[in-house]
């Protein structure tokens, strides 16, 4: 039987075997008579037999032996071996001769065309292979397209597709890679197309986005598209939200290159109301070939639309009623018409959403900072609903407590916009009044009274409700019960982070501000060291931690038969066994119940470190991964010795002290060492006080999925973790159904949709401010709120440098403990924040950078301790670096480099 080696994209014989996911998308849409580019494929038989004539086979299945999901490195390094061996494998002759004749039979003279991969296993509507493989745009000569061809077969075996693959259960000889070769349309504009609504599931509409030039800037997430949605029915365009288009895809010789939109076209719609109804009436026509939502990749060019994709819309959420509008401010324009709406961008394989940032007040001023940095995703449901409430009513008891009034405070302090929390920092006139009678005259008081605010009032108010409900297990509680003590636990908590917020966080602030700059305007010279070579070298919580874990290692490595298991054990493997009573083959019995002890005893001592206040998220108690990671790497012998870096630390702190007291007198000595002596005595108290905010969460929690076990034996809803999916209303109500003895209904469907909704929402970029600007009351918040994601389009990302030095290495982009396991020795920690949870993973990083944060917080003096570069506040760090991918954090500049 003679091998096929093209398919022309009108042989409707073609299968997804032999022309993979994209390809026979494209045959089905050719078909069907849609505006698909004209072109080719290079089928799967021409990969199979570029493999087997070149042995490459063997070469894959020897290289995986090694691949390991939990140690991505493994990934890296069988995907380096197998993609060198398809790059200098030669392409059989009769190959290159059919490609070639192929692409000589498209119109023009070495026409520019597109070279994009089609693997097997791709745009299939039970998983989405989006982005797993590689394009190639703006080829145009017979050997490029031969190179290209061949990048793509390569492209089947990066890293990413090997993982990917592997955790979807596909056998390395289960996947092979067409290739398709269109004619590439010069788009003056492009985007995508959804034929539902993406995040809330409605069939009736259209989604679109779209901006100018290729659609690559759209695709990859690095421009704010226009958005419009079209009525399905009518066709007419009921919501369109203009952006401020600030880069564009375009072509150059050989490839393409992002470069500024023009000026003129940065705000202008690309779209109009006609050509969105065109547009819509091809989207319902692929949805109709389909029979699914679809989602579609097209180009416009000459008044022409062409279609370059469409594959089936993955984890849609089921259909559902819109929720009610919230009513509309009694007085005062909406923000829509005050400045045009924000759009914020998503990543692939869900391209796209809208988003309309609408002010709750609009006459007040939203700010992505202070606490809220603690809360760096959208909310959960639960806590959505108790979490902000119970945040507000506690710092207006604490600043009423204080000051004799609370209501210096709004009553929407802490506020959720697209389920994102703001902090409402509107200054109304007798406010403002408030501050300068009340306020001001006890600033020397509050100051003086953090500690015993904290210490002596809060913080033992907040123990005393956790030991409460401590002496009850929570399966002796009534369901009712469970809610009741989580709502308590929870307002202990807001009560400490309320004292916390206007006591230690912000002492701990104020006094490194007027150090710095005192230092730097009146002491430092030429050659000094930076200001807080000053403050470092102290212990704190995170570092007693790190201390402890050190020496946990130290413990362990005299015990050979343990350090070996521990070193030489998966994560996995070990967050599953270390609690069982039988100990490992080789362990002796009693050495491993002293592990276990000592273990355990450092988890209820540091494990309670939250990463995000949101309590659906695990804590280090519930999933110590972070904590064996490091352990490990401290038992290999590997890592730093944290008592010969901290002594190190104060050695140069003493001898800066000394050499600038040695060189000053009087007044201007004075004040050095009072200042001086401040932040050195409030720096570790901000770390110690964002520690204990986490105290009562393990409970909090336990009480909570005791709950939602419940549920879920009556069917309610799946899991118990689906118990922080339900609203505040629903869990009441269930709870009160079970304890009068009746089943609740079921929750399934909600859940599921809320979740894929966060799922959504959580892509999106979160404006730093609103009513968007750079500004907030005259002043300026660059530094103390992260860069906006319009103005990070290039690939030097800016941000604070928060940590001097500059390093080269491998970023590791953690999105939560989920991921922990994935950080290696000398990888870039890139997250959206730290917390002192984060800590352990800061001994094995060769520098960090974050979405959010500045110079004063965890992040940034963590990593000062360590003497690790960090760029924090980026904005968007996590979205647009990928992990594997190797970058440059500069922490001196500010920037990160991606290379």
């Amino acid at each position: 039987m003679t091998m096929k080696i093209i398919v022309s994209l009108s042989d409707r014989q073609a299968t997804l075997e032999t022309v993979g996911g994209k390809g026979a998308s494209l045959v089905r849409l050719f078909a069907a008579g849609l505006p698909v580019p004209d072109g080719f494929i290079v089928s799967t038989e021409a990969y199979w037999q570029f493999v087997a004539e070149n042995g490459l086979r063997e070469d894959i299945l020897r290289a995986l032996e090694s691949v390991d999901l939990s140690r991505p490195s493994t990934l890296e390094e069988a995907a380096q071996r197998i993609q060198a061996r398809f790059l200098e494998a030669q392409t059989p002759p009769e190959i290159a001769s059919a490609i070639v004749h192929a692409y000589a039979t498209l119109p023009g003279q070495n026409p520019a065309v597109a070279v994009r991969s089609s693997a097997t296993a791709e745009d299939l509507p039970e998983a989405s292979f989006a982005g797993q493989q590689e394009t190639y745009l703006n080829v145009s000569s017979p050997d490029a397209v031969l190179e290209a061809t061949k990048k793509c077969w390569a492209s089947l075996w990066t890293a990413r597709a090997i993982g990917y693959r592997a955790r979807q259960g596909i056998s390395p000889d289960g996947v092979a890679l067409a290739v398709v070769v269109q004619l590439l349309v010069p788009a003056e504009v492009a985007g995508i197309m959804f034929t539902a609504d993406p995040v809330t599931g409605q069939r009736d509409r259209v989604v679109l986005n779209a901006s100018w030039g290729l659609g690559e800037a759209v695709v990859g997430g690095v421009v704010t598209p226009d958005s419009l949605t079209v009525d399905k029915g009518s066709g007419q365009v009921s919501a369109r939200q203009t952006a401020d288009k600030q880069v564009m895809t375009v072509c150059v010789n050989g490839g393409t290159q992002e470069q500024p939109v023009p000026e003129s076209l940065r705000q202008v719609p690309v779209l109009g109301d006609e050509a969105a109804a065109e547009l819509a009436r091809l989207g319902v026509q692929i949805e109709r070939l389909y029979q699914a939502p679809m989602d579609i990749e097209w180009t416009l060019a000459d008044g022409r639309f062409a279609i370059v994709q469409a594959r089936p819309i993955t984890a849609l959420p089921p259909a559902a009623p819109l929720p009610e509008p919230a009513a509309a401010p009694p007085t005062g324009p909406s923000f829509r018409a005050q400045r045009p709406s924000f759009r914020a961008h998503m990543d692939v394989p869900i391209h796209g959403i809208s988003l309309e940032w609408k002010l709750p007040n609009p006459k007040g001023k939203y700010l992505r900072g202070s606490i809220v940095d603690y809360m760096p995703d959208p909310l959960t449901p639960l806590f959505g609903d108790m979490g902000p409430s119970v945040l507000t009513a506690n710092m207006r008891r604490v600043i009423g407590e204080m000051l004799g009034t609370p209501d210096m405070v709004p009553a929407d302090y802490v506020v959720t916009i697209n389920d994102y929390p703001y902090i409402n920092g509107a200054v109304t006139g007798r406010q403002g009044c408030l501050m300068l009678t009340r306020m001001a005259p006890k600033l020397p008081y509050m100051m003086r009274t953090t500690v015993a605010r904290w210490r002596g009032q809060a913080l033992p108010r907040y123990a005393e409700a956790v030991a409460r409900w401590q002496q009850k297990p929570p399966q002796a509680l009534a369901a009712a019960e469970c809610l009741a003590g989580a709502r308590e636990i929870l307002d202990a908590a807001a009560y400490l982070v309320a004292t916390l917020q206007t006591g230690p966080l912000g002492a701990a602030a104020g006094s490194e501000t007027l150090f710095t700059a005192f230092y730097d305007k009146m002491v430092r010279r030429e050659g000094d060291p930076p200001a807080p070579t000053y403050l470092l070298g102290f212990d704190s919580a995170p570092i007693l931690a790190e201390k402890a874990l050190f020496d946990l290692a130290g413990w362990c490595r005299e015990h050979p038969a343990l350090a070996t298991y521990l070193a030489d054990s998966p994560t996995p493997r070990l967050i599953t066994g270390w609690t069982g009573e039988q100990a490992p083959p080789g362990v002796d019995t009693d050495c491993w119940r002293e592990w276990q002890r000592r273990f355990r005893a450092h988890l209820d001592q540091y494990g309670h470190s939250i990463y995000d206040l949101d309590f659906a998220k695990p804590l280090a108690a519930d999933d110590p991964t972070a904590v064996l990671e490091a352990l490990k790497m401290y038992v290999r012998g590997q890592g730093t010795d944290p008592y010969e870096r901290q002594q190190g630390l104060a050695g140069r702190r003493e001898a800066a002290v000394a050499a600038v007291e040695g060189r000053t007198g009087g007044l201007k000595r004075k004040v050095f060492r009072k200042l001086l002596g401040w932040a050195q005595r409030l720096g570790p108290q901000r770390e110690d006080g964002i520690a204990d905010i986490g105290l009562g969460y393990p409970l909090l929690r336990r009480l909570l999925r005791e709950l939602g076990g419940r549920l879920a034996e009556a069917g309610a809803i799946e899991q118990p973790d689906d118990i922080f999916w339900l609203r505040a209303e629903e869990a009441e109500t269930a709870a009160a159904t079970l304890d009068r003895g009746q089943a609740p209904g079921s929750m399934v469907a909600a859940v599921r949709q809320r979740k894929a909704e966060w799922q959504a929402r959580k892509r999106v970029v979160p404006p730093p401010l609103l009513p968007l600007s750079k500004k907030y009351m005259g002043i300026s918040m660059e530094g103390w709120l992260p860069v906006g994601a319009d103005e990070q389009a290039s690939d030097t990302l800016k941000g604070l440098g928060c940590s001097p030095g500059r390093v080269t290495a491998t970023a590791r982009v953690l999105r939560g403990p989920e991921d922990f396991g994935q950080m290696q020795p000398g990888d870039v920690l890139v997250a959206v924040l730290t917390t002192p949870a984060w800590t352990p993973l800061f001994a094995m990083a060769s520098g960090v950078v974050t979405d959010v944060g500045g110079t004063l917080s965890h992040g940034s003096i963590v990593a000062r301790e360590y003497g690790i570069p960090a760029v924090l506040g980026t904005g968007v760090a996590t979205r647009r670096i990928h992990s594997g991918q190797t970058i440059t954090v500069d922490g001196t500049a500010g920037e990160v480099h991606l290379a």
